[in-house]
């Protein structure tokens, strides 16, 4: 192997090294990356991301929509028309007035809010 052989690797080596360095360094410290949710039956009906998503509403959400989302100064929720990734990105995004709650909640919590607005034991 010759020394150009080997500086051509090493500069590899070090290219590679850097791009992946440039690349943590604009993920916001502490951020995680997040991966597409998936709302399929088992996780809309699971009783506990429910309750997680009941404690964000009832913490959070509900000073605006109102206890059962309505009234409160918010518009009216129609989750029955709603799907549930349309719900997750307004929560997680915002949507006019409303906040997005992406660096407040973690991504859990957002997809049980989705769960819970979805779910029987919420009532509109």
């Amino acid at each position: 192997m010759g020394f150009e052989s080997t500086a051509r690797r090493a500069g590899a080596f070090v290219l590679a090294a850097s791009v992946t360095l440039v690349a943590t360094l604009l993920v916001a410290p502490g951020a995680e990356a997040e991966t597409a949710p998936k709302f399929d039956k088992a996780y809309m009906s699971n009783a506990a991301n429910i309750e997680v998503g009941k404690k964000v509403w009832t913490a959070q959400c509900r000073h605006c929509h109102g206890a059962s989302a309505y009234p409160g100064k918010a518009p009216k929720l129609s989750p029955g028309d709603m799907e549930p990734d349309f719900i997750f990105d307004r929560v997680t995004n915002g949507f006019r007035k409303m906040p997005g709650w992406k660096d407040v909640f973690s991504q859990s919590e957002r997809m049980g809010v989705v769960a819970y607005i979805k779910s029987n034991e919420f009532s509109p």
